[in-house]
């Protein structure tokens, strides 16, 4: 009894470290090309790939190669929107 309570147990601790992992997996990534600014590898479009989504990601540097889940490991480049404190206005 007491080897079933702990794998139940065991079971439980491991549901609840999988559970986020798979919530940020279902968002999706376009691939992009080595042909990309900046070495973006892939540019987040959400849980659904529109057209919307693909300008706003092409316009972020990406040349589109695909679609994939997207990636949390610390060297993936993930495309993104400049900041708007980047942009230098001439006052004069």
């Amino acid at each position: 009894m007491k080897h079933l309570v702990a794998a139940l147990a065991l079971l439980l601790a491991t549901t609840s470290l999988i559970t986020p992992t798979t919530a940020a997996a279902s968002e999706g990534c376009y691939i992009c090309t080595s042909a990309s600014a900046g070495g973006c590898q892939q540019c987040a479009y959400g849980a659904k790939d529109t057209q919307e989504a693909r300008k706003a990601c092409e316009k972020r540097g990406c040349k589109i190669g695909g679609t994939k889940s997207c990636s949390t490991a610390a060297n993936a480049k993930t495309c993104e929107m400049p900041r708007a404190s980047s942009f230098v206005t001439a006052a004069r």
